[in-house]
Protein backbone atom coordinates (compact mmCIF):
# COMPACT_ATOMS: atom_id res chain seq x y z
CA UNK A 1 0.00 0.00 0.00
CA UNK A 2 3.04 2.52 0.47
CA UNK A 3 4.35 1.60 -2.35
CA UNK A 4 0.91 2.34 -4.23
CA UNK A 5 0.48 5.84 -2.38
CA UNK A 6 4.43 6.80 -2.91
CA UNK A 7 3.90 5.94 -7.00
CA UNK A 8 0.52 7.95 -7.03
CA UNK A 9 2.70 11.01 -5.17
CA UNK A 10 5.40 10.43 -7.92
CA UNK A 11 2.39 10.79 -10.68
CA UNK A 12 0.60 14.13 -9.37
CA UNK A 13 4.46 15.58 -8.76
CA UNK A 14 5.26 14.74 -12.49
CA UNK A 15 1.94 16.38 -13.91
CA UNK A 16 2.19 19.58 -11.52
CA UNK A 17 5.67 19.70 -12.77
CA UNK A 18 4.54 18.87 -16.44
CA UNK A 19 1.93 21.98 -15.96
CA UNK A 20 4.57 24.22 -14.57
CA UNK A 21 6.68 24.09 -17.18
CA UNK A 22 3.37 24.17 -20.23
CA UNK A 23 2.29 27.46 -18.36
CA UNK A 24 5.88 28.65 -18.82
CA UNK A 25 6.52 27.93 -22.09
CA UNK A 26 2.79 29.76 -22.90
CA UNK A 27 3.86 32.62 -20.83
CA UNK A 28 7.18 33.23 -22.89
CA UNK A 29 5.57 32.17 -26.38
CA UNK A 30 2.93 35.05 -25.41
CA UNK A 31 5.18 37.72 -24.36
CA UNK A 32 7.29 36.91 -27.16
CA UNK A 33 4.19 37.50 -29.85
CA UNK A 34 3.32 40.41 -28.19
CA UNK A 35 7.13 41.88 -27.85
CA UNK A 36 6.80 41.14 -32.29
CA UNK A 37 3.27 42.38 -32.50
CA UNK A 38 4.20 45.47 -30.75
CA UNK A 39 7.50 45.99 -33.03
CA UNK A 40 5.04 45.91 -36.00
CA UNK A 41 2.46 47.44 -34.98
CA UNK A 42 4.70 50.65 -33.47
CA UNK A 43 5.47 52.02 -37.04
CA UNK A 44 1.74 52.29 -38.08
CA UNK A 45 0.78 53.77 -35.16
CA UNK A 46 3.06 56.41 -35.10
CA UNK A 47 2.13 57.28 -38.70
CA UNK A 48 -1.51 57.57 -37.61
CA UNK A 49 -0.72 60.14 -34.57
CA UNK A 50 1.71 61.48 -36.65
CA UNK A 51 -0.92 62.76 -39.45
CA UNK A 52 -2.78 64.06 -36.60
CA UNK A 53 -0.51 66.22 -34.99
CA UNK A 54 -0.31 70.06 -36.28
CA UNK A 55 4.26 71.21 -37.20
CA UNK A 56 4.77 72.67 -34.04
CA UNK A 57 3.60 69.43 -32.00
CA UNK A 58 5.27 67.23 -34.39
CA UNK A 59 8.83 69.09 -34.37
CA UNK A 60 8.53 69.54 -30.39
CA UNK A 61 12.23 68.13 -28.85
CA UNK A 62 10.35 65.63 -26.68
CA UNK A 63 7.93 63.64 -28.59
CA UNK A 64 4.16 62.99 -27.70
CA UNK A 65 2.80 59.52 -28.55
CA UNK A 66 -0.51 61.13 -28.85
CA UNK A 67 -2.13 64.77 -30.25
CA UNK A 68 -3.07 66.64 -28.10
CA UNK A 69 -5.17 68.23 -30.32
CA UNK A 70 -6.65 65.77 -33.26
CA UNK A 71 -6.16 68.03 -36.52
CA UNK A 72 -8.53 66.07 -39.23
CA UNK A 73 -8.53 68.77 -41.81
CA UNK A 74 -4.93 67.29 -42.01
CA UNK A 75 -6.30 64.76 -44.36
CA UNK A 76 -8.02 66.54 -47.06
CA UNK A 77 -4.92 69.34 -47.20
CA UNK A 78 -2.45 66.84 -47.77
CA UNK A 79 -4.49 65.56 -50.54
CA UNK A 80 -4.68 69.45 -51.79
CA UNK A 81 -1.47 69.74 -51.48
CA UNK A 82 0.16 67.22 -53.74
CA UNK A 83 -0.86 65.73 -57.12
CA UNK A 84 -2.86 63.29 -55.92
CA UNK A 85 -5.20 62.53 -57.94
CA UNK A 86 -2.45 61.77 -61.24
CA UNK A 87 -0.03 60.39 -59.09
CA UNK A 88 -2.76 57.70 -57.98
CA UNK A 89 -4.27 57.28 -61.82
CA UNK A 90 -0.34 56.68 -62.57
CA UNK A 91 0.15 54.11 -59.77
CA UNK A 92 -3.13 52.46 -61.00
CA UNK A 93 -2.68 52.40 -64.17
CA UNK A 94 1.16 50.88 -63.93
CA UNK A 95 -0.25 48.46 -61.56
CA UNK A 96 -3.42 47.00 -63.64
CA UNK A 97 -1.02 46.78 -67.06
CA UNK A 98 2.22 45.00 -65.12
CA UNK A 99 0.07 42.93 -63.18
CA UNK A 100 -1.75 42.00 -66.61
CA UNK A 101 1.16 41.71 -68.26
CA UNK A 102 3.22 39.75 -65.69
CA UNK A 103 0.51 36.85 -66.02
CA UNK A 104 0.17 36.57 -69.63
CA UNK A 105 4.17 36.02 -68.89
CA UNK A 106 4.06 33.96 -66.29
CA UNK A 107 1.47 31.50 -66.89
CA UNK A 108 3.08 30.83 -70.72
CA UNK A 109 6.43 30.43 -69.06
CA UNK A 110 5.07 28.27 -66.12
CA UNK A 111 3.11 26.19 -68.34
CA UNK A 112 6.39 25.47 -70.96
CA UNK A 113 8.69 24.35 -68.14
CA UNK A 114 5.80 22.60 -66.34
CA UNK A 115 4.03 20.69 -69.46
CA UNK A 116 5.92 21.07 -72.41
CA UNK A 117 9.47 18.69 -73.36
CA UNK A 118 12.06 21.07 -74.92
CA UNK A 119 15.91 20.57 -75.80
CA UNK A 120 17.47 22.48 -72.65
CA UNK A 121 14.04 22.91 -70.82
CA UNK A 122 15.18 21.47 -67.14
CA UNK A 123 18.92 23.61 -67.98
CA UNK A 124 17.11 27.02 -68.96
CA UNK A 125 14.91 26.55 -65.92
CA UNK A 126 17.90 25.92 -63.30
CA UNK A 127 19.39 29.09 -64.99
CA UNK A 128 16.18 31.14 -63.89
CA UNK A 129 16.33 30.17 -61.03
CA UNK A 130 19.98 31.10 -60.21
CA UNK A 131 19.36 34.48 -61.26
CA UNK A 132 17.08 34.37 -58.18
CA UNK A 133 20.10 34.54 -56.15
CA UNK A 134 21.12 37.99 -57.57
CA UNK A 135 20.27 40.87 -55.23
CA UNK A 136 17.36 42.75 -57.36
CA UNK A 137 19.22 45.95 -56.50
CA UNK A 138 22.46 44.28 -59.03
CA UNK A 139 20.16 44.75 -62.35
CA UNK A 140 18.95 48.30 -61.80
CA UNK A 141 22.30 50.00 -63.73
CA UNK A 142 21.77 47.74 -66.75
CA UNK A 143 17.98 47.90 -66.65
CA UNK A 144 18.47 52.06 -66.12
CA UNK A 145 21.17 51.64 -69.14
CA UNK A 146 18.88 49.86 -71.60
CA UNK A 147 16.16 52.71 -70.91
CA UNK A 148 18.40 55.61 -71.45
CA UNK A 149 19.67 53.96 -74.65
CA UNK A 150 15.82 53.83 -75.47
CA UNK A 151 14.60 56.95 -74.80
CA UNK A 152 12.44 55.50 -72.36
CA UNK A 153 12.79 58.17 -69.29
CA UNK A 154 9.75 59.98 -67.87
CA UNK A 155 7.08 57.60 -69.31
CA UNK A 156 4.81 55.01 -68.15
CA UNK A 157 5.90 52.05 -70.28
CA UNK A 158 9.64 52.50 -68.65
CA UNK A 159 8.00 51.29 -64.99
CA UNK A 160 6.13 48.70 -66.62
CA UNK A 161 8.34 46.69 -68.93
CA UNK A 162 11.59 45.84 -66.95
CA UNK A 163 9.79 43.70 -64.35
CA UNK A 164 6.92 41.95 -66.29
CA UNK A 165 9.19 38.60 -65.67
CA UNK A 166 9.20 37.24 -62.27
CA UNK A 167 11.35 34.17 -61.58
CA UNK A 168 9.29 33.45 -58.22
CA UNK A 169 6.11 33.78 -59.95
CA UNK A 170 7.06 31.42 -62.60
CA UNK A 171 8.58 28.89 -60.28
CA UNK A 172 5.35 28.89 -57.55
CA UNK A 173 2.72 28.26 -60.86
CA UNK A 174 4.91 25.91 -62.69
CA UNK A 175 4.97 23.85 -59.43
CA UNK A 176 0.88 24.00 -59.84
CA UNK A 177 1.27 22.77 -63.00
CA UNK A 178 3.75 19.94 -62.34
CA UNK A 179 0.96 18.96 -59.55
CA UNK A 180 -1.37 17.68 -62.38
CA UNK A 181 -1.58 13.99 -63.87
CA UNK A 182 0.58 13.97 -66.84
CA UNK A 183 -1.92 11.78 -67.76
CA UNK A 184 -4.57 13.89 -67.92
CA UNK A 185 -2.62 16.20 -70.51
CA UNK A 186 -1.60 13.03 -72.61
CA UNK A 187 -5.18 12.01 -72.87
CA UNK A 188 -6.33 15.92 -73.91
CA UNK A 189 -3.60 15.89 -76.57
CA UNK A 190 -5.19 12.54 -77.87
CA UNK A 191 -9.13 14.16 -78.00
CA UNK A 192 -6.86 17.19 -80.11
CA UNK A 193 -6.95 19.74 -77.63
CA UNK A 194 -4.59 21.99 -77.80
CA UNK A 195 -2.04 23.50 -75.48
CA UNK A 196 -4.11 26.35 -75.27
CA UNK A 197 -7.05 25.06 -74.64
CA UNK A 198 -5.93 22.83 -71.82
CA UNK A 199 -3.88 25.87 -70.70
CA UNK A 200 -7.24 27.94 -70.24
CA UNK A 201 -9.51 25.22 -69.54
CA UNK A 202 -7.91 22.62 -66.92
CA UNK A 203 -4.75 24.52 -65.56
CA UNK A 204 -5.59 27.70 -65.04
CA UNK A 205 -8.79 26.79 -63.03
CA UNK A 206 -7.08 23.66 -61.23
CA UNK A 207 -4.40 26.99 -60.26
CA UNK A 208 -6.61 29.36 -59.38
CA UNK A 209 -5.24 30.09 -55.75
CA UNK A 210 -1.69 30.54 -56.86
CA UNK A 211 -2.90 32.93 -59.61
CA UNK A 212 -4.95 34.84 -57.59
CA UNK A 213 -1.86 34.87 -55.03
CA UNK A 214 0.64 36.18 -57.65
CA UNK A 215 -2.24 38.73 -58.91
CA UNK A 216 -2.31 40.41 -55.30
CA UNK A 217 1.62 40.10 -54.73
CA UNK A 218 2.47 41.83 -58.11
CA UNK A 219 -0.12 44.26 -57.78
CA UNK A 220 0.93 45.07 -54.11
CA UNK A 221 4.16 44.98 -55.57
CA UNK A 222 3.82 47.73 -58.39
CA UNK A 223 1.66 50.24 -55.48
CA UNK A 224 5.02 49.97 -53.41
CA UNK A 225 7.42 50.33 -55.84
CA UNK A 226 9.72 53.21 -55.06
CA UNK A 227 13.63 53.20 -55.91
CA UNK A 228 13.19 52.52 -59.57
CA UNK A 229 10.07 54.74 -60.29
CA UNK A 230 12.60 57.26 -58.33
CA UNK A 231 15.50 56.74 -60.30
CA UNK A 232 13.74 56.79 -63.62
CA UNK A 233 11.30 60.08 -63.01
CA UNK A 234 11.69 63.57 -62.83
CA UNK A 235 8.48 65.01 -63.73
CA UNK A 236 4.88 64.96 -61.66
CA UNK A 237 3.19 63.87 -64.66
CA UNK A 238 4.54 60.71 -64.56
CA UNK A 239 5.16 59.88 -60.99
CA UNK A 240 3.72 56.87 -58.65
CA UNK A 241 2.25 57.49 -55.42
CA UNK A 242 5.23 56.85 -53.70
CA UNK A 243 8.04 58.73 -54.84
CA UNK A 244 5.26 61.56 -55.71
CA UNK A 245 4.42 61.60 -52.31
CA UNK A 246 8.03 61.94 -50.79
CA UNK A 247 8.70 64.90 -52.36
CA UNK A 248 5.54 66.83 -52.45
CA UNK A 249 5.84 68.47 -48.83
CA UNK A 250 9.20 69.22 -48.20
CA UNK A 251 9.65 73.71 -47.96
CA UNK A 252 6.08 74.06 -47.82
CA UNK A 253 6.52 75.64 -44.55
CA UNK A 254 8.51 78.21 -43.54
CA UNK A 255 12.23 77.87 -43.11
CA UNK A 256 11.68 74.93 -45.25
CA UNK A 257 10.61 72.28 -42.99
CA UNK A 258 9.04 69.15 -44.57
CA UNK A 259 5.21 68.83 -43.21
CA UNK A 260 5.30 65.67 -42.24
CA UNK A 261 1.71 65.70 -40.44
CA UNK A 262 0.71 66.20 -44.21
CA UNK A 263 3.05 63.60 -46.03
CA UNK A 264 2.09 61.29 -43.12
CA UNK A 265 -1.89 61.95 -43.64
CA UNK A 266 -1.13 61.28 -47.47
CA UNK A 267 0.83 58.04 -46.62
CA UNK A 268 -2.33 57.15 -44.24
CA UNK A 269 -4.58 57.18 -47.24
CA UNK A 270 -2.14 55.27 -49.38
CA UNK A 271 -1.55 52.26 -46.70
CA UNK A 272 -5.21 51.81 -46.80
CA UNK A 273 -6.19 49.92 -49.64
CA UNK A 274 -3.00 47.69 -49.40
CA UNK A 275 -4.04 46.94 -45.45
CA UNK A 276 -7.36 46.20 -46.47
CA UNK A 277 -6.78 43.72 -49.48
CA UNK A 278 -4.04 41.78 -47.27
CA UNK A 279 -7.18 41.50 -44.34
CA UNK A 280 -9.37 40.17 -46.98
CA UNK A 281 -7.66 37.84 -48.99
CA UNK A 282 -4.33 36.78 -46.82
CA UNK A 283 -5.98 33.69 -47.06
CA UNK A 284 -5.72 33.31 -50.82
CA UNK A 285 -2.27 34.56 -50.66
CA UNK A 286 -1.03 31.64 -48.49
CA UNK A 287 -3.33 28.51 -49.98
CA UNK A 288 -1.72 29.45 -52.96
CA UNK A 289 1.99 29.98 -51.42
CA UNK A 290 1.06 26.40 -49.29
CA UNK A 291 -0.46 24.42 -52.34
CA UNK A 292 2.68 25.37 -54.26
CA UNK A 293 5.46 23.75 -51.84
CA UNK A 294 3.27 20.41 -52.28
CA UNK A 295 5.17 19.04 -54.91
CA UNK A 296 8.43 19.65 -56.02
Amino acid sequence: MQATHDNVMNINAVKRKQNVTKVVRLVITYLFLFFIAFIIIFPFYWMIISSLKDMDEYYLVNPTFFPTTIHWENYPNSMAAADFSRYMINTVIVGIVSTLLSLVITVLAAFAFAKMNFKGRDLIFTILLATMMIPGEMFTVSNYETISRLGWQDTIIVQVVPFLVSVFYIYLLRQNFKQVPNELYLAAKVDGTSDMKYLLKVLVPLSAPSIVSITILKMMGAWNAYVWPRLVTTSDEFKLITNGLREAFTGTEAGGRVNYPLQMAAVTIVSIPLILVFIFFRKYIMRGVSKAGIKG
